[in-house]
């Protein structure tokens, strides 16, 4: 909006130049005719007034209505009878100047000259107006198209987000229910455990991006609580490079990745079984790549399925536009995510 006026304010600005630059120049040829300066400036500022109301009235009128491409024609006739009453305005207001019947003549042959040249200013006004308004509105459509478009991805993110919790929320809350009954200390343990995690993901809910110590942070209280959840069975390495810690990454990214991970390395295995998630700098991306062992009989993991990794590489795209930041690969029973991470 700011921009805006002071677009306009430019604009009239201009205009006003180009007026004063007018009038100084009709003031100079009538006074080439041999007319005296105040005949030649009180003959150039009344048509100048004529001019600038004219103006005024086609581009206030141009602000608020744009017409259509074969309404054109109607601008020119607008313009013409603009012209027309400017010419007629001179013609009467200039003889109660009383500035001689020389001048009265020089007015009355000058007509048609004044209507053409005032013809020819108006519609040069309209033309300019047109395309000012008609870029203006324009812009006006981008930003309005551009914040609808923003406020939908937002609306999909959050909602990608808020699907991301109750499965696991739930699947912690039954752990905890069996553990009451024979091991209450670990289920006070993991309630403890799960507040935290909670709490944290309600912080960072508006949060965009993230750097990568606070995500692992977060992450390690989930895989606490999945410690609890599977014992000894869990196993994880978690290694960063020194200089990644503060990269930046879009928040809560690594939790459904490494959900998915455990879903697919632990549920259908009775062995112990080990997640790794690594990350490194590789020019201008931050690269994290998850691993977990699976059984191609009975896992769908090579396939890539789940809403795990269709939610990320949808978060991915929605914030970076790009569909190739993740890439999944299944080789000797081992399942591997891979998500690129462009630094801005």
């Amino acid at each position: 909006m700011a921009s805006s006026q002071i677009s306009q304010s430019k604009l009239i600005g201009a205009f006003l130049v180009c007026g004063l630059v007018w009038t100084s120049l009709q003031a100079y040829i009538i006074h080439s005719f041999g007319f005296p300066w105040m005949t030649a400036v009180n003959d150039a500022g009344v048509n100048a007034l004529l001019l600038s109301s004219a103006c005024w009235l086609i581009n206030n009128n141009l602000r608020y209505y744009q017409p259509d491409k074969g309404s054109y024609i109607y601008l020119l006739i607008w313009c013409a009878a603009l012209a027309g009453a400017c010419v007629a305005g001179c013609r009467y207001a200039m003889p109660l100047f009383n500035m001689g019947t020389v001048y009265f003549n020089f007015l009355q042959q000058s007509l048609i000259i004044r209507f053409f040249t005032l013809f020819l200013a108006i519609g040069w006004m309209a033309m300019i107006s047109a395309l000012w308004y008609s870029q203006l509105d324009h812009k006006k459509t981008v930003e309005r198209k551009t914040e609808a478009e923003k406020l939908a991805r937002d609306a999909e993110l959050y909602n990608l987000r808020q699907q991301l919790q109750p499965h696991f929320l739930f699947n912690s809350l039954n752990s905890i229910n069996a553990l009451i009954g024979f091991k209450p200390e670990l289920a006070r343990k993991m309630i403890h455990q799960l507040s935290d995690f909670l709490r944290g993901t309600l912080k960072k809910d508006d949060q965009l991006l993230v750097p990568l110590t606070d995500e692992l942070a977060h992450l390690n209280l989930y895989l606490e609580i999945e410690k609890v959840r599977f014992g000894h069975r869990l196993h994880t390495e978690i290694s960063c490079d020194e200089k990644c810690g503060e990269s930046m990454l879009p928040s809560l990214l690594l939790q459904p990745l490494v959900e998915n991970a455990i879903k697919f390395g632990l549920y259908d295995n009775t062995d112990q079984v080990t997640i790794s998630v690594r990350a490194e700098t590789e020019d201008q991306y931050l690269v994290i790549m998850i691993q977990n062992p699976y059984d191609p009989k009975t896992s769908r993991g090579s396939k890539g399925t789940g809403f795990g990794l269709s939610g990320v590489q949808r978060r991915l795209y929605l914030i970076f536009a790009r569909n190739d930041l993740m890439e999944t690969h299944a080789n000797d029973n081992i399942f591997t995510t891979i998500i690129k991470i462009p630094q801005l």
